[in-house]
This record gives structure tokens, sequence and C-alpha cells, in this order.
């Protein structure tokens, strides 16, 4: 009988010592050219951020990790292998991240989403593009004409919400077929397609290479879009301390990130070959979109939006409850477990500021609205000027000098948005001042309604040096 029990008693222990002992899988699917879910996977990756956070108290005590990282161009292939049981974690769109949701339902399983990475509640990311050449400015003009998407994309949501404002039936009034990003760039460039929408950074990339420009933004369809991250249940019900420690290192990424953008978009370069100049045009101060961790009720609809778009094109029949899907308490922990108020966080609506002076006076810069930056290759740092007039007097300097300027931005000035200055529209009014606008429908209705000229980037860059 003793016996009995002493090797009951050491068949225990040799169980607690094996659970001990484990090797933990963390399987992270990611999407690198997607640069919005940089701080989800590709900086957790380059910078080993997740070794810092990982537990090694209490049921992991002696625990082993194999972690494990798989890059995707896109959302679809990444949820099939989530479904599958091959990985953990992904990170993807608003739209992809539903259609998650539903295909781990009909598998029978659950996925949650539990953070938000980098989004905007006005819509920006999603855009519509042109070939260069193509004489189309707006959205209007592209009626009966063939337009590409990369399908089950928070890009072809957006098309969609964008096509129904029109009043048009995406069945006859315009063509929409299927193309991912690296076809459309090739079709584009030989003029073989009239349009094509994409997600980030597409809509920024292409125009930036200069063989497309952008004539419509989806912030237009004012519909909130986001990238965020997700994880398989099951998973997360075994092991929540590991979601948490994965989100710590999110959080890290996008602190560092929001501390030296120039810096990490030049890393998000050297690994994607996405130019650092798209990838600060996102990421920077006054970006495009807002590196934003916490559930805002506006992320909440976009989902519900995109699950309701799902419907639409028949890839569900059935509804998803998004109470259930969208899960926060991962996300608020690890805000807890670094001494951050979630709730403040949640309540924050602002994009990353900028405190800055002006390359030529010196002088702080108050007034954002009318700011401009000129980023200058080789230079660790973007040069911030007070105006986008003061902007265009020193490219022309800089260019004289020989110099080779990488971008040069400014902010929209009806949505706030940052743009490519090279295409952006601009309104000159009588004392001399730009008003930079996405689109030269847009120049032209505020040049009709307050005074002014509406301008292309080459002649408001003459007339601002015309004016010194």
């Amino acid at each position: 009988m003793l016996l009995r029990h002493t090797l009951a008693g050491l068949a225990l222990a040799i169980a607690a010592v094996s659970a001990h002992a484990q090797t933990i899988r963390i399987a992270i699917g990611t999407q690198d050219t997607t640069i919005n879910c940089a701080t989800g996977g590709l900086l957790i990756r380059e910078l080993g951020l997740l070794d810092k956070y990982l537990p090694h108290d209490g049921q992991y005590k002696d625990a082993q990790y194999e972690v494990v990282w798989k890059n995707f161009t896109s959302g679809a292939p990444l949820t099939n292998e989530m479904v599958a049981g091959k990985l953990d974690f992904g990170a993807m769109a608003d739209f992809p991240g539903s259609f998650n949701g539903v295909a781990f339902r009909d598998a029978g399983k659950q996925s949650l989403f539990i953070s938000v990475l980098s989004g905007s509640i006005q819509g920006s990311g999603n855009g519509i593009v042109v070939p260069a050449s193509s004489s189309v400015q707006s959205l209007q003009e592209l009626k009966g004409k063939t337009i590409s998407v990369p399908f089950a994309s928070t890009a072809h949501g957006m098309l969609l919400r964008a096509v129904a404002a029109q009043g048009w039936d995406p069945q006859k009034d315009v063509r929409i077929i299927a193309q991912a990003p690296e076809i459309a760039g090739s079709a584009l460039r030989s003029n073989r397609i009239e349009a094509h929408a994409d997600f980030v950074p597409f809509a920024e990339l292409f125009p930036n290479r200069g063989f497309a420009r952008k004539i419509y933004d989806g912030a237009q369809a004012n519909a909130p879009t986001f990238h965020g991250a997700l994880v398989d249940a099951a998973y997360a019900r075994q092991y929540p301390e590991i979601v948490t420690a994965y989100l710590r290192a999110s959080l890290e990424a996008d602190r560092l990130i929001a501390a030296e953008p120039e810096k990490y978009s030049e890393l998000i370069e050297k690994v994607t070959g996405i130019e650092a100049e798209v990838n600060y045009l996102f990421h920077g101060p006054l970006g495009l979109q807002t590196r934003d961790l916490t559930w805002k009720p506006e992320y909440r609809q976009a989902v519900a939006t995109s699950i309701d778009t799902l419907k639409l094109l028949k890839k569900t029949d059935q509804g998803l409850d998004t109470e259930q899907f969208i899960d926060d308490r991962f996300i608020r922990a690890a805000f807890k477990a670094d001494g951050r108020d979630y709730a403040q966080a949640l309540a924050n609506y602002a994009q990353l500021p900028l405190q800055a002076t002006d390359a030529v006076t010196g002088k702080p810069i108050t007034d954002f609205k009318r700011l401009a930056q000129i980023w200058v290759r080789g230079e660790d740092k973007v040069r911030h000027y007070a105006s986008p007039e003061e902007a265009l007097k020193a490219l022309a300097r800089l260019e004289t000098e020989g110099k080779d300027i990488r971008a040069i931005y400014a902010q929209a000035t009806d949505s706030g948005i940052k743009l490519l200055a090279n295409q952006a529209w601009f309104v000159r009014n009588g004392k001399g001042e730009l008003r930079p606008f996405l689109l030269k429908g847009q120049a032209q209705t505020y040049a009709k309604t307050h005074g002014g000229e509406a301008l292309d980037f080459g002649t408001a860059s003459q007339s601002a040096v015309a004016s010194r």
C-alpha cells in the first residue's frame, strides 16, 4: 500500500513537472506590407519585443516558448490558417477581421477581435486611384468604368459604400473586378485598368511611385475603418496571460514609433520595401490614421458594418454577435499592466501630436492646420514649416542646392488628413496663402465659396516662389 501511494505521488509529481516544462506555441500571422499592422506584427518581431513580456511564473514557471511568425499579403489566407489551427494570432483590417469571425463560427470554433492597432474614424486609409495619365478627377467620373479591388478586403467594403453613396447599382453602373495590389500596380502602370480601390498603403504608395493619382479617399465615405489583432478564443482561454503579453508588446511598439516615427518608418521600409515617406504619412504626427489600441464605438460600428457588407456579398447569411466577438478584456489588462489609463485613451480622439519649430524662423509652430513638411533624403528628421507657401519656397531652394526630396506633406484644408503635397490641389487667396486639397473639385468648390484660384502643385509652387 505504501509503495502504491509512493508511486502515485511520483506520477503526479512527474505530471506536474511535465505540465510546467511544456513548450507553448505562439504562432502569429502578420501582414508586413499592410503597414498599419506594424505594431501588431513587424515591429514586435523585428525588435524582439514579445520576449520582454511573456510570463515566467505560475503555470508558466518552466514553460518554453516556440514563437512562430508567418507573413501574408492579405487577411483571407491568414484566416484560413488560423481556422486550421496553424496560427494563434492574426493582424488584419475590420472587413477581413469580421470574415475571420464568420469563418471560425462556420467551422464550429470562435475567434476574438482583441485590439485595434491603427485606424481612422473618418475612413481615411482606403482609397481609389487612377493611372497618372488619366483625365478622371473624381469618383463621379467612373460611372460605367471598370474598377478593380482586392475582393473581401476593407477596400472592397469602402468601394461598395462609395458606389452606393453615388446612388449607383454596383451590378450595372460600374464593373467591379477582383485584383490584388501587386497585379493592380502593373495594370495602372500600363493603363490596363481604369481605376483601382485598395487598402493601406497602396492608395498612397502607387501615387508616391508616380504611376497613379488618388481621386477618392475613404474619409469621403465617412465610414470608420481600422486594422486590429485577433486571437483564437480557445487559445485565449488556455493562455490569457500570453494574449496580454502580446498586447503589451504591441503597446511598446506603438510608443516607440510615436517617439521616433522617421527611424521606424525606415525600418518598415527595410523589411517591406515600402518607402519610409509613405510609412511616415500614416505613422507620423498628424498622420492619415491614428494609431489607437482602444475599442472606440466607431471601430465597434465598423465591425458591425463589415458583417452587414459580408451579407450583401453573400459571404454569410448569418450575423455575428459583435458583443461576443469584440473582447476588450486583454487590451484593458495590457494597459493596466503598463500603468496606463485605458478609459483616458478610449476618450482620446486626437491624432499623434507634433511639437515642432519652423525650419525657417525657428519659432514654435502653433497652427497645425496649415502645417507643411519636407523630408530630405539622407536626413534623420522631417523638416516642419508653418505654412504650405513657406514649404514650397524652401522646396525650391533645396532643389537648387541639389537635394533629393523624399516627400513634401501638407494637411488638407477640409478634412485635415495628411496629403502628399505634390499630388494635391491648392487654392491661393488674395493674401497669397495656399490651402491644400486632395481633389481638384474640392479646391474649385472652396475657391468659389471663399474666393481665390484653384492651382495644381506645379502652379502653386511657382506662385509661392514668385511671391518671395
